[in-house]
């Protein structure tokens, strides 16, 4: 079978392959015409892999897997090409018929691949192209020649960017082959080309061809080939090994030697003084030889001889042979050391050297250098290359040293790389040559933050200068953002750092994938030669490190910092600087003092930026313009704003937090206590803090323009395909704009693709979003690193998180930082930031709260019965003298402050049976009523209201002098002397105190009032369409099991301008406690339509407490209903969920269903875990259906929580599955019953299932996971079935495994789910070498079991795992027992890669067995 190498390769890897067969001459039949097809092949998922392009006919293939085994040789996929698909992936090809000629397919190890951008990888550069990288003289001098590097081509231009070296082989004769460089002279035409080719390889040359046969025709193929072709005369092309992998050099980095000199015999043009007989003598051991091309580089005082392959006649470098060869080294001065190696080739690459004998054949010197030492990469350290020193009067003339190489890849996302990593370490004495880091002490190398250390053994290289590194461009990730690396030499016991700090990536930067590093500048040498001594560098951040280079990358750091974080410091910005040791925030009082222990909503802890200079800022009081922060002498104080002393010097670290010092006075910074209070210099740097967390106000503003950062250079972007990447740039494509949808809850659109939102669904994260629920999002702001997470309002429990390659996907908040986004705002969504609008002012004309009062008090009703109507009857005790007392006379003494009013002042009086009021207190003569410390006495007449509870009172706020100091208000019973006491002390003002002119009293007994005072959260949510908003007042009136709170004005809103389009206004209201609420009645006064509201809906929360009640209303205010205008409307609360609030739709929808969920009544009953379902019915099952997390105030102990699910479709329900994620503090649950109810259509009764059991893994049988039955009405409950799995580890080497296993038992009844085999109920230790384990699941019956899924989650320091089978064993009516073989490998780094398998049951039929020496299940406890 003819097998044709791949010409597609790189200098950078040397890992290739060749085939020793030998081909022999075929005649084929003239008659029967050969088709051939010319098929490009791509690498799944790698846009950075060019392509192989092939000839395919029956002639070069005879079979589907002949190809298969060829393109495992060309195309680097771990464990091989085992599957072509189509670009998309949707077709397999399976044989060679179904390949179209001029088509590309996808090769992939398995049927799932990754699609590429064709176009993208058809234009990635040739590999000759990024082999050898171009030193930055060479290329300057390609730049100015660069017009002159032109060819015309049949009026085409074909344009050499870099030099190309030519590999051209003899037609049929591998033996002979020439390298030659392409240059202007030689390609003027094709013609002129083959005529030089004729004279290089000295017979005449007509036609050229790849090494895989195809006919090169011009100059442009030419250009384009992979940089080796085939010569012939008029001879057909002669299949042969033209491969070469096999004479290249070993991979290398620019800055290395590249002195070749292919053979023994060459003669040299330089002095007689470089001429060396070398003498080679492999190991007698087994398989001690090699079929590697050998090379070896000799160091001398004046240099050294560069890579010298060995070449000669015959099978070279065998098990036990002495290999002798004479090279030409030039001039290198007195030798010191040698490096011989190969370059892992051929089928049997490995090599084990014994020894190398050097004999100078000018001046007669000898020299013996033993090795012992294997050069494979399966063998000892994994090195294909030694080096060994000379040895002179018995001693080495430098020592063998194993340097400590720590490679640092960078914090960005998408920052690790799979490629092959190679690197080159200079100093005084050589270099190292390249070599490949290969064994990481870690189990995967070169991921996002993380520090490899591999071993590196040299001859010592005295003090070092440079390192030059680079990978291969090889692998589905293959750029790389590499941080820094330190090299430790044990030997002086000193550390060189070399920073680097930027990608080696095609894609990114300068788009080079190899870097020449330099020592940082704070590592210091001796004179001496071998004697290093380490500096300690003392750093400005009043902090030592050992390691060089540290101040170096601090300050990179800081200047990043400030370029990405230097947008809040611009004019305008409402800022609030957060102390991470106080916790709380800087607030300068109106007397001037400062301190750091203000909350988040402290007036006084709002600052104003003026920009002076640079980053030299004034931070103005936002409550107080004329103050300013300052620092006097190192104290930290409030001052004039124009004082120099405010003049405060930004510097931004590299954790985002910003130190503030004087400007004036440097090294004076602002510094506080752990209690808080400031602190000056002289008290030193224990138990400060002078680090900052700076929080702009009004980042996420309806309209806001922003940037979601990931990093300090990159931002959450959306990709052409709709997913979304934390690995984008921080450019206009990753620009998003802020929807605010409800208090802390937005949408977040892309500005360069409108209506494409962000959002979370069906388990995915992206940014195909249309703006429907699921790209609702809840802003949670961290004050600890002023960064924001979103949570999906739809998903609770689920926010937006990357993946170490910066895709986003939906994950749960476990405390790591990839759900964390640093908001920059490129436009904020007013012309200001939240808090530097003032509060509105009163408007003019509003209406007359009392009256609306007055129209609704047979509205203000409490309970049945209905109120007695109010006493119309009010006198003022002063001036009105009344007949004796009757049974329903009351005198009421209203004492005022120190500020009366003239403003009309209205009473209510609420009992257990009714309400008397609005009761208007004194209206004829109230110019003379309410005067500063007066006390106003009035008769009423209240008839019927059963025992009093509250009152209320207040003014309708019309007269020029409104603002009321309200001290106490008394009711005493005229006839029984009774008296009730109502303390005050408040503020009736809309400009003082809380706004209110309105307050409610409680009756008082003992001393305390009956029921307390609450304050209630209201949240107005303002529609989305078009003139939503209003002017209009609004009054809002809450209903309550105990009266109602009186139609109130909602006057001061968090916002600067009340009820906006798609705005949410919240508002507070103190009232005595209404307990459990039924209504609202909400009132809009509008003059006109262009005044009218749509309102979409009402929350309303109480202080302190989890609940909150939703009032849906989503109709325009007025409304006209049967020819009548309504100002006002009603709204009821929805169905409610006990403390979560879950919303329940009153008209409910096909296949909606009501679910309860009740957790246990002790005190560790409850979880923090996600809990999620799986129902079952008899057409098909639905889930996940994930219902929320602990950690939101769900599933606390014993509650019930209500949920609407949607199972249309499924069918007769026979079984759910409810279980939990284990995650959080506390994950452990007792579930005691779920509760289902069918809500559309109408379902006559209510299922209940009991479970009364844990789902924990440290009770019980340890199983996270539950399954009930489910009754039907003609048949019984299906079964609990309880299946007992034999897991059988296999006996090869390595075949334990550490990790979590995973189960899937799946029947012609459906699935148990995937479930977590946790303890072995016969082992300690599970899945250990040869060992069966035994677990139980227990399910409703799956009936006869067709497969098992069984997986691990690669956790654990040995995470492969060799699986011999599964056994499952399972009483349902009979005895059965079942195997499912598989005696295959679950390890990503054997076999096909894969961790899951699906096993299929030996036999469909269940064999009946007598349960003999098996664990009896009586012994599980179910």
């Amino acid at each position: 079978m003819s097998e044709t190498p791949s010409t597609n390769y790189s200098m950078l890897q040397p890992n290739s392959s060749e085939s020793d067969q030998s081909l022999s001459t075929r005649h084929f039949n003239v008659t029967e015409p050969v088709v051939a097809k010319r098929i490009c092949f791509y690498k799944s998922g790698d846009p950075q892999f060019n392509g192989i392009k092939m000839v395919i006919n029956n002639r070069s293939f005879k079979t589907f897997d002949a190809l298969l085994d060829n393109l495992s040789k060309r195309v680097p996929i771990p464990f091989g090409v085992r599957n072509i698909s189509t670009p998309r992936g949707m077709h397999s090809i399976t044989n060679l018929e179904d390949l179209e000629d001029g088509k590309s397919y996808i090769c992939s190890h398995q049927r799932r691949i990754k699609p590429i951008n064709l176009e993208q990888a058809s234009k990635r550069p040739l590999p000759w192209q990024i082999s050898r990288p171009v030193s930055p003289h060479r290329r300057a001098v390609q730049l100015a020649r660069e017009k002159d590097d032109v060819i015309v081509q049949e009026d085409r231009a074909v344009k050499i960017r870099t030099p190309k070296k030519l590999l051209v082989f003899k037609n049929g004769d591998i033996r002979i082959r020439r390298t030659i460089v392409l240059s202007k002279k030689t390609m003027q035409n094709f013609e002129v080309f083959l005529d030089y080719i004729s004279e290089f390889m000295q017979y005449p040359v007509v036609k050229l061809y790849t090494t895989d046969g195809r006919k090169v025709p011009n100059l442009q193929s030419l250009i384009l080939c992979s940089g080796a072709v085939v010569a012939a005369g008029r001879e057909p092309f002669k299949p042969g090994n033209y491969d070469p992998h096999r004479y290249s050099l070993p991979a290398k980095l620019s800055g290395l030697s590249n002195r070749v000199y292919p053979k023994a015999n060459a003669k040299s043009e330089s002095r007689n003084t470089g001429k060396w007989k070398v003498s080679v003598l492999t190991s007698d051991m087994p398989s001690a030889g090699t079929s590697s091309q050998v090379y070896i580089t000799l160091y001398g005082d004046y240099g050294s001889s560069g890579p010298v392959f060995l070449y000669g006649e015959g099978e070279l470098f065998q098990r036990g042979n002495e290999d002798i060869f004479t090279i030409d080294t030039g001039d290198i001065g007195e030798l010191y050391k040698i490096r011989i190696g190969h370059n892992n080739s051929g089928e049997s690459p490995s090599w084990h050297c014994e020894e190398v004998q050097l004999q100078n054949l000018y001046s007669g010197e000898q020299f013996s250098l033993p090795a012992h030492r294997w050069l494979s990469q399966d063998q000892d350290d994994g090195e294909i290359c030694r080096e060994l020193p000379v040895f002179r009067r018995g001693q080495p003339a430098l020592p063998v040293t194993i340097y400590e190489v720590h490679v640092t890849t960078g914090e960005l996302w998408n920052a690790g790389t799979e490629a092959d990593v190679y690197i080159s370490i200079h100093g005084e004495e050589g270099d190292t040559g390249s070599r490949q880091l290969l064994r990481s002490k870690k189990p995967r190398k070169f991921l996002k933050g993380q520090t490899d250390i591999f071993p590196l053994e040299a001859v010592h290289l005295g003090n070092l200068y440079k390192i030059v590194i680079g990978h291969n461009g090889l692998g589905s990730g293959n750029g790389w953002f590499l941080e820094k690396i330190v090299v430790k030499d044990p030997i002086t016991d000193l550390d060189y750092s070399f920073p680097c700090h930027r990608w080696l990536d095609l894609g990114e930067d300068d788009g080079k994938i190899v870097r020449e590093l330099n020592v940082a500048e704070t590592t210091m040498f001796s004179a001496s030669k071998h004697k290093t001594m380490q500096k300690r560098v003392h750093c400005h951040c009043d902090c030592i490190k050992n390691q060089p280079g540290y101040c170096q990358e601090l300050e990179l750091k800081k200047e990043e910092s400030w370029a990405a974080e230097r947008w809040k410091f611009q004019k305008g910005n409402t800022l609030q600087f957060y102390s991470r040791l106080t916790r709380g925030f800087i607030r300068l009082s109106p007397d001037g003092r400062v301190d750091a222990l203000g909350d988040k909503k402290d007036k006084y802890g709002l600052f104003d930026v003026t920009v002076k200079r640079g980053n030299v800022c004034v931070f103005k009081s936002h409550q107080m313009p004329q103050l300013a922060l300052a620092l006097d002498n190192g104290n930290v104080t409030g001052k004039d704003h124009e004082a120099t002393l405010c003049e405060l010097q930004v510097h931004l670290q590299p954790n985002r937090c910003a130190i503030l010092e004087s400007a004036r006075n440097p090294g004076h910074m602002i510094k506080f206590r752990l209690q808080g209070k400031g602190s000056d210099d002289a008290i030193g740097y224990a138990g400060l803090s002078k680090e900052f967390v700076v929080h702009v106000k009004g980042v996420f503003h309806n309209g806001a323009i922003i940037l979601l950062t990931t990093s300090l250079c990159q931002a959450l972007c959306l990709r052409p395909d709709g997913s979304c990447s934390g690995a984008g740039k921080q450019s206009e494509e990753s620009y998003w704009k802020v929807h605010k949808v409800g208090s802390r809850v937005c949408m977040i659109e892309s500005l360069k693709n409108p209506r494409m939102y962000l959002r979370i669904k069906d388990g995915k994260c992206n940014g195909t979003g249309t703006g429907d629920v699921y790209c609702h999002f809840k802003i949670e702001k961290n004050l600890e690193s002023g960064s924001v997470s979103l949570e999906s309002v739809q998903n609770r429990g689920m926010y937006v998180g990357l993946q170490p390659d910066g895709q986003t996907k939906p994950v749960v908040h476990t405390g790591e930082r990839n759900i964390l986004f640093y908001p920059h705002v490129i436009k904020f969504g007013r012309e200001k930031p939240m808090g530097t609008s003032a509060i509105p002012s009163q408007e003019k004309g509003v209406i007359r709260e009392s009256e609306h009062q007055s129209a609704k008090a047979q509205k203000s009703v409490a309970q049945s019965p209905p109120p007695s109507p109010p006493s119309k009857e009010i006198k003022n005790t002063r001036s009105t003298r009344y007949s004796l007392p009757s049974d329903d006379e009351w005198k009421v003494s209203v004492l005022t402050g120190n500020t009366g009013t003239q403003a009309n002042v209205t009473l209510w009086i609420y009992g257990d049976k009714g309400v008397a009021g609005p009761i208007t207190l004194g209206k004829d003569n109230r110019k003379q009523l309410f005067l500063p410390w007066q006390e106003d006495e009035f008769q009423v007449k209240i008839k019927s209201i059963g025992e009093f509870y509250k009152i209320r009172i207040g003014h309708d706020g019309t007269t020029e002098q409104s603002e009321w100091k309200l001290q106490k208000v008394t009711l005493q019973h005229v006839k029984s002397m009774r008296t009730l006491n109502f303390p005050a002390n408040k503020w009736l003002s809309r400009s003082c105190g809380d706004g209110d002119i309105v307050c409610e009293l409680p009756v008082e007994e003992a001393g305390k009032p009956i029921y307390p005072i609450v304050r209630y959260h209201i949240y107005i949510y303002t529609g989305h369409l078009q003139q939503a908003e209003t002017d209009s007042p609004i009054y809002l009136c809450i209903y309550g099991n105990r009266g109602d709170s009186g139609l109130r004005l909602l006057h001061k809103s968090v916002m600067p301008v009340k009820f906006q389009r798609g705005m949410v206004d919240m508002f507070e209201m103190e009232a005595v406690s209404l307990g459990k609420l039924q209504k609202v009645l909400l009132h809009c006064e509008a003059s006109n339509k262009s005044q009218y509201w749509y309102c979409e809906k009402v929350i309303i929360r109480q202080a302190g407490k989890d609940s909150e009640y939703i009032f849906n209303c989503e109709r325009w205010l007025p409304f006209m209903s049967q020819g009548i205008i309504h100002s006002e409307i009603e709204l009821y609360p929805e169905e409610l969920q006990i403390n979560h609030q879950l919303k329940m739709q009153d008209e409910a929808n096909e296949g909606d269903w009501k679910i309860t969920v009740v957790t246990g009544d002790f005190k560790t009953a409850g979880t923090t875990a996600t809990v999620s379902l799986y129902a079952y019915g008899e057409n098909k099952s639905s889930g996940p259906i994930i219902l929320g997390s602990g950690k939101h105030q769900l599933f606390n102990p014993n509650s019930a929580d209500t949920f609407k699910i949607n199972l249309e479709g499924l069918g007769q329900l026979y079984k759910i599955r409810i279980g939990h994620d284990n995650s959080g503090n506390d994950p452990s649950w007792y579930l005691e019953e779920v509760r289902l109810e069918r809500m559309a259509p109408i379902f006559d009764r209510e299922i209940c299932l009991a479970v009364n059991c844990w789902l924990a893994e440290d009770q019980n049988d340890g199983d996270t996971w539950t399954e009930v039955a489910i009754g039907k009405s003609e048949k019984a409950l299906l079964p609990m079935v309880i299946y007992e799995l034999h897991v059988y580890t296999g006996s090869k080497l390595g075949a334990e495994t550490d990790s979590n296993v995973y189960a899937t038992l799946i029947g012609t009844r459906g699935d148990a789910g995937k479930r977590k085999l946790h303890s072995s109920k016969n082992n300690k230790v599970k899945f250990q070498h040869g060992q069966v384990d035994i677990f139980f699941i227990k399910a409703v019956s799956l009936k006869d079991l067709k497969k098992i899924v069984i997986s691990h989650d690669g956790t654990g320091p040995g995470n492969g795992w060799f699986l011999d089978k599964v056994i499952v064993k399972f009483k349902e009516e009979d005895d059965h027992e079942v195997v499912f073989p598989c005696n295959r490998w679950l390890d990503e780094y054997q076999d096909d890669g894969k961790t899951e398998r699906e096993l299929i049951a030996k036999s469909n039929i269940s064999q009946v067995f007598k349960t003999s020496n098996n664990i009896s299940f009586s012994s599980f406890s179910a």
